[in-house]
């Protein structure tokens, strides 16, 4: 009878901890929780990973950067005529008496005539007395220039034609945004790198929460300006009908849980590590967090969470919810956190050590027992003053009632 009084008592504190775990004040999930997973099929689910070498190295060779976004590696773009150029030709010929030199040209300076501008038409053709519509969008000057002679050699004498581009206006970028003027300009022959033309367009304030954003073809990535001046490789060449957009976002990150202070955080410099952003949150409180339950929450792109080995069967759409545990206990950790870059609106969180939570625990169920207690302490008090008053000794003393 005794045991099954025993296992009726501990199966009522078994529940009693389970709902008063639900009910202790926390700062956040445990490390416990955050290590099952998503439980809940309500809720959100996410991918865990621990942060390892290999997991820095995958991160870091797929950070947002121009380069891998954009292929083309080629240096400066060769000129070809588009639609809406302005293109001046020039025609020679060996001698007088030809098509379009007359006998009497002696008194010429030489044996040559310019055609008036002309602009590329909609259809992408020139026009050039005696050779006809000419194709020219696609071409290059000195393939133009071949065209035309193609068509004139049966009729001038040993004819030669200079093409050259008077006005570009196929091959312009733009750039817009803030702190710059919004501007749109032809590429030159030597070639114009992004920072070039945000210099052309006179940037003013190239400082921390800076971004540019270049679309080409209907695909965009965004950097921060610091990821131009930090990697070169980052300052590509721009290609025709690039534009580029800029604006200005501070960078910041969000520190809950078991940090010195909580809250939003900005980077204040180009880029930060998380041991930056940790020193940033006032480090870990000694008293209270698990070094070895350091989070970092963020969205990776499907490809990139693929490659941290991530089973991305359960999640839809481009970006997966991963939570990334650095362990500090570990000495190394701190050299891990150190090559660990932070992201704009990353969210570290610090869990509690599992003493705490006893701790807590601990404090509610006193808290608990003495407010169960306290009728019976007023009582007592009560009668005993009451005996008092009447002149009776003694001490009212409480008995339990036993347990049928």
């Amino acid at each position: 009878m005794v045991r099954v009084d025993l296992a009726r008592a501990g199966f009522v504190c078994s529940l009693f901890v389970l709902g008063a775990c639900s009910i202790i004040p926390s700062s956040g999930p445990s490390s416990t929780d955050v290590r099952m997973g998503q439980t809940d099929t309500r809720s959100l689910p996410y991918a865990f990973v621990e942060i390892t070498p290999k997991v820095v190295e995958i991160l870091d060779k797929n950070e947002p950067r121009f380069y891998t976004a954009f292929t083309d590696r080629r240096g400066p773009h060769e000129i070809r005529f588009g639609i809406g150029d302005i293109i001046n030709i020039t025609l020679f010929e060996a001698g007088a008496g030809g098509l379009f030199i007359p006998q009497e040209a002696g008194v010429r300076p030489g044996n040559f005539i310019t055609l008036p501008p002309q602009s590329v038409d909609s259809k992408g053709n020139i026009f050039v007395p005696y050779a006809g519509p000419l194709r020219a969008q696609g071409r290059t000057a000195a393939e133009l220039q071949t065209a035309i002679v193609d068509r004139l050699k049966d009729r001038a004498l040993d004819p030669q034609a200079i093409v050259s581009l008077a006005d570009e206006r196929a091959s312009s970028v733009s750039v817009l945004g803030d702190g710059v003027g919004s501007l749109r300009f032809p590429l030159s022959e030597s070639g114009d790198r992004v920072l070039d033309a945000l210099a052309r367009a006179g940037l003013k304030d190239p400082g921390f929460g800076l971004w540019v954003m270049l679309e080409r073809q209907g695909r965009r990535q965004t950097v921060p300006f610091g990821a131009l001046v930090y990697d070169p490789a980052n300052n590509i060449y721009l290609r025709p009908h690039d534009t580029i957009y800029v604006y200005k976002q501070p960078e910041t990150f969000l520190a809950f849980g078991a940090t010195g202070h909580q809250g939003q955080i900005p980077f204040d410099d180009w880029r930060i590590t998380l041991a930056e952003a940790a020193a940033k949150a006032g480090g870990l409180t000694d008293i209270q967090a698990d070094p070895g339950s350091v989070f970092v929450y963020r969205g990776e792109p499907r490809k990139v969470a693929e490659l941290l080995g991530v089973d991305c069967s359960p999640f839809t759409g481009p970006i997966i919810p991963i939570i990334y545990n650095l362990n500090l206990r570990d000495p190394a950790g701190y050299f891990l956190a150190t090559k660990f870059e932070m992201r704009n609106k990353d969210v570290i969180y610090a869990a509690n050590a599992a003493s705490v939570e006893t701790t807590k625990f601990l404090n509610f169920l006193r808290t608990v027992m003495a407010t169960a207690d306290d009728p019976i302490v007023y009582a007592t008090n009560y009668y005993t003053l009451l005996n008092t008053m009447k002149g009776v000794g003694g001490v009212v003393v409480n008995t339990p009632a036993a347990i049928p």
